[in-house]
């Protein structure tokens, strides 16, 4: 089975292939720019590379989220409009638990992190054992903080991992102390390869395929806000 693998879910464009149990090709550019224009591009440049055809696909896996916005609809409007047009099954996979299997040879709990900003994040808690990746908690968007305490109730060494951690890392280990790790640079993004691994989930029609925001977009939130202090006002 051939298999298409996109990652959009960050500024770091994740592309890669595979073939059964074969890695192909993989692609990975970790550059603030805008994945509308260039993840064809890069697609029909990789599949070039190994001489693998649109027609020769079988599945696509995408990434849908949380993230940001603009990169998650990107991902999945483009892998939607592949898998519709082919004719083939979709495979929708959440972004950090992609980047939790990117951890090498790791046994106990990993917890992947994208920035949310103002001292947000979105992240989970993934168990990693004999090279199954299982969620413990899902995915959701949390201050900080909120977070690492919540961690630290568990009771069990956490290693961080994402680029975004980075970001935090002075924070979670004034909170966590010692039952905090992390991999800084060793894993900063998801590997395609990561996303692959995870592609023998459940198959899809496209149409079933949605973005996980994992949290309501700025403009809906304020419009909610708008319209609770209308009623409240009309009560």
């Amino acid at each position: 089975m051939k298999i298409l693998a996109i990652d959009t879910s960050t500024y770091t464009l994740s592309i890669g292939l595979s073939d059964g149990d074969v890695i192909l090709a993989e692609q990975v550019t970790n550059v603030k720019k805008n994945h509308s224009i260039r993840v064809m591009p890069a697609i029909e440049a990789l599949m070039s590379e190994v001489d693998m055809k649109p027609g020769d696909l079988n599945k696509i896996v995408v990434a849908n989220g949380p993230g940001s916005y603009t990169g998650v609809r990107i991902g999945v409007t483009i892998a939607k409009t592949l898998a519709w047009t082919l004719h083939i099954p979709i495979t929708a996979v959440s972004g950090l638990a992609s980047l939790a299997a990117s951890a090498p040879l790791i046994e106990g709990l990993v917890c992947p992190m994208f920035d949310a900003r103002r001292g947000q994040v979105f992240t989970g808690l993934y168990r990693l054992s004999n090279g199954l990746v299982k969620s413990v908690k899902e995915d959701q968007n949390v201050p900080v903080v909120d977070w690492c305490q919540e961690l630290l109730k568990i009771g069990e060494p956490v290693l961080f991992v994402g680029q975004e951690s980075i970001i935090h890392e002075q924070v979670i280990a004034e909170i966590m102390g010692s039952a905090a790790a992390f991999a800084g640079k060793s894993v900063p993004y998801t590997r395609p390869a990561a996303l692959l691994s995870l592609a023998s989930g459940m198959e899809q029609d496209p149409s079933q395929v949605v973005p996980n925001y994992a949290r309501l977009a700025e403009a809906e939130a304020n419009w909610r806000k708008a319209n609770e202090k209308k009623e409240k006002s009309d009560e």
